[in-house]
This record gives C-alpha cells, structure tokens and sequence, in this order.
C-alpha cells in the first residue's frame, strides 16, 4: 500500500528518512525552509572560496552515516584514516605529541600512546587506565548517568583537572560540544565506550575532501529527485493539523499526507507538535537549550603546516583542519579553527577573535608566525547542537509520538547518542521505520559517533 509522506526538514535526519520511505515505494514530500539541504552542514562561497560551516568529521564505526554516504554515491569524496592518529600541539612545544593506536585491541590500542603522552606526568597518565576501565562499566543508560556530570565522574576516579582538561577534553569537547564539567555522564560514556573503549579501528577519523554542500546538499537533491520525492525548497511549514485520518501540513502550497515526520530542531518541533503529542514538559526546547560552535578561518600566504588537522591543548585553540584542496585555494593555505562549546567566543566581535586567535594560533604553530594572513574571517552557529547537560535524556522524545502518523527525527531526539551526523541519520532512519510500521533497530556497539 503506497503512502503518501510528508518530510519537514531538508538535514541528514530529514534526507535520510525521506529515501528510505521513497526507496520502500512510497510517495514522498520533503519541504525545507531554506534554499538548500544538508541542514547544519553546509557550505557557501566567499570571494571565490568554498567554505564549510563547520568542520564536520566522523569515525570509522559510523556505520549509518557511512551508510548514507554510500546511498548518496559520494564515498570518493571522503578520507578515511588507515589507522587513528592525532597530532597535538601545546604552546612552547616545537613538536606536537601524538595519539596512536598501535595494532593491539582496544583499550590496549592506545596504551602506549597514553603512556607517552607528554603533557601529563606520570601519574596522571597511569591512571588515566584506571579511569578508562571503569568508564567501560558505566551504563550510558541509566537514569543515574544521565543526572551525573562526566567531571564530576572523572575526579571521582583519580582524573586530575591536567588530565580532564589535556587528554579527556581533547576527545569529549569535539564530540559532545561540551565540557566535561557541564556534559552528561551517560553521553561521555556512550562516546568514549563506542569511540575508544570497545573496538579499536573505531575511532580513526574520516573527513571530506570537497565542500560539504557536494558530500550532503546536492546529491541528497539529486537522489531524493531520482527516487521520485518532491523536494521543495525555500517551503516555510507553518503548522500541522490531522482532519478525517490525514495530516494537512501547512505551507504556501499545502501538502496533505497519511504520515508525517517532523525532522526540525527543537524550538521549532515545539510549535508545530500538537498538543499532547509527546511526553514532555511545555517547555521542553527551552530546557534541552543549545551549545554553540565558532569556526575561525584564516588563509595564509603560504603553507604552514604539513598536517590535516591536529588538535591543540592549553589554548583556546582546539581543533585545526586544513582546509585548503576542498576549498578549492590555489595558493598559500586555508585553516579553520573549530571551537566547540563556544559560549565564551559566540558573541565576540571578529576582531577581538582576531587578537586572541591569531597569537594563540602562532604559539602552538611556530611557522604560522611570519606567514602573512591573506584573510580572516568567523562563521557562527549559535544553537549547533542541543546541550548534553545532565538531565537531557529526559527531554529528548523517541521517534514514534501519540499522534497517530506523527513521527519526529533529529539528532536532538532519543537516539542515545550526542547531537552529531551519526546521530542525525540514526534519527532518519528510526524515523522511517516508524513510518513503514517496522520495529526499530536497537543500537550495537558497533555503531560510531563523528565529531
């Protein structure tokens, strides 16, 4: 039996669920209030220059994510690591340390880089294996984890403020988009058993290699169009209402349809969810909040360094991706700065980022220290992700609500990960099986989260 279904939201949760229900033979309407899909990963051009948003990059155990990509037919314009490694850099040091992983299973994996590890004494770093272990143990589920901030967790296991700030940070502020003072325990331990604790080729990194609108936007336009969906851009819905056993979704057009799936972000779920179509307090958007995510991007006139990204510690520096080939420069070199949990920066005028971040920059990367800057500039996106705050996993809905043809998809629902890619499309795919009555999949330890 064909149905007809409306999608509300062009992102990777939207995308997603919209091919599966199309590809399942069903008639399929996406509408997305912006000229373009991809939702928060996008990009634009600036003076001739492609640029990303974001710098959005995923782990090799992202198997959904991975999934799409290959439904979308652009896994040549993504890089893959062989095997994880991270170059990280810390004012005054002339070379960066690195964090490998060797050819043991995990967690041994990364054992010897840890022990190694420069920037932590001894005794941090030996108990850095403590803390590891017993992190394995912890129930990402339990409503005891979701109360707990990771901090809090950490010192109560011998982590000194060196060792969550130096090591634990590195990985958990990129993925979480918090710090571990302010971010759940039962998200901490989701990303750190699934990422670094259980599988040891889990965590190597992967990135595109073009802009993000050739990976995401424009194929997703034309897939979606081949598998016969009807994509309307620059739609704005403006409600939803259910009349004889169908949904009417308002818009400038309106589309009647048997099923809808709500892929928005929060604020605007909860204007268009009818009343009492989930569980949550009224005010539940406002509760789950937003973390924001600076991107500085700076082109030198010439190269400065040799490496894709590499992370910087002790610096409000923290993650550097080189920018350059997908951009499409042709001289010098691009590097975007991406800060997450950026609410100290979020606000600052460009120019005062400027004064911080170019100094800071040149501390942890000596020759970007007489390179001329061609161009400095700031992108923003002030509600990134949704808090991972203790006590988020109540606020976050299941993809099936009580409305009766409603269902909800996102990276900010309850699909038990933080807000990321891998998240977003295990939203869409959760979405669309709610949608073709089939029971949804129960998330493996083999599943991955990108930062």
């Amino acid at each position: 039996m064909t149905r007809r279904v409306a999608v509300v939201g062009g992102g990777l949760a939207g995308i997603t669920a919209a091919l599966r229900c199309a590809d399942a033979g069903h008639e399929v309407t996406l509408l997305e209030s912006r000229g373009l899909l991809g939702g928060l990963t996008h990009s634009f051009t600036r003076d001739g220059l492609h640029v990303d948003n974001g710098q959005h990059v995923f782990l090799r155990c992202c198997t959904a994510y991975l999934g799409l990509l290959e439904r979308l037919g652009v896994t040549d314009r993504v890089h893959l690591q062989p095997r994880l490694e991270i170059p990280v850099h810390a004012p005054g040091s002339r070379r960066p340390v690195w964090l490998r992983r060797n050819p043991l299973p995990a967690p041994l994996h990364l054992a010897d880089s840890v022990l190694r590890y420069g920037p932590l004494g001894l005794g941090d770093r030996m108990r850095f294996a403590g803390a590891a272990l017993a992190l394995k143990s912890v129930d990402p589920a339990a409503p005891s984890s979701d109360r707990r901030t990771f901090g809090e967790w950490l010192a109560a296991h011998g982590q000194s403020h060196a060792a969550i700030t130096r090591l634990w940070d590195l990985v958990g502020i990129a993925t979480l988009n918090a710090r571990a003072e302010h971010a759940s325990l039962g998200l901490a331990a989701t990303v750190f058993q699934i990422g670094l604790l259980t599988d040891a080729a889990a965590a190597d990194i992967g990135w595109a290699t073009v802009p993000l609108r050739r990976l995401h936007g424009e194929p997703a336009l034309a897939r979606l169009t081949e598998a016969g969906v009807r994509v309307r851009l620059n739609t704005k819905v403006t409600g939803l209402s259910r009349d004889g056993g169908a949904w009417r979704v308002g818009a400038d057009e309106p589309v009647e349809a048997d099923q809808v799936v709500l892929a928005v972000p929060p604020p605007a779920a909860a204007k268009l969810l009818p009343e009492g179509a989930v569980r949550l307090p009224p005010d539940f958007a406002e509760r789950l909040g937003s973390s924001p995510i600076v991107n500085v991007h700076v082109v030198f006139d010439r190269r400065v360094t040799s490496q894709p990204f590499f992370a910087a510690i002790d610096s409000p520096v923290q993650w550097v991706f080189d920018r350059t080939a997908s951009s499409g420069l042709d001289r010098g070199q691009y590097l975007a700065i991406s800060i997450s949990a950026a609410e100290a920066e979020i606000e600052e005028p460009v120019r005062v980022l400027r004064e911080r971040m170019l100094p800071a920059l040149g501390e942890v990367l000596p020759a970007a220290r007489g390179a001329e800057v061609l161009d400095f500039f700031v992108t923003r996106e002030r509600h990134a992700t949704f808090r991972p705050a203790p006590g988020s996993a109540g606020l976050r809905p299941p993809a099936r609500t009580r409305a009766p043809g409603l269902v909800l998809a996102g990276a900010w629902t309850a699909t038990g990960w933080p807000a990321t890619m891998e998240g977003a499309v295990r939203s869409g795919e959760a979405a669309a099986q709610a949608v073709l009555g089939t029971p949804a999949g129960v998330p493996g330890r083999s599943e991955g989260i990108p930062a």
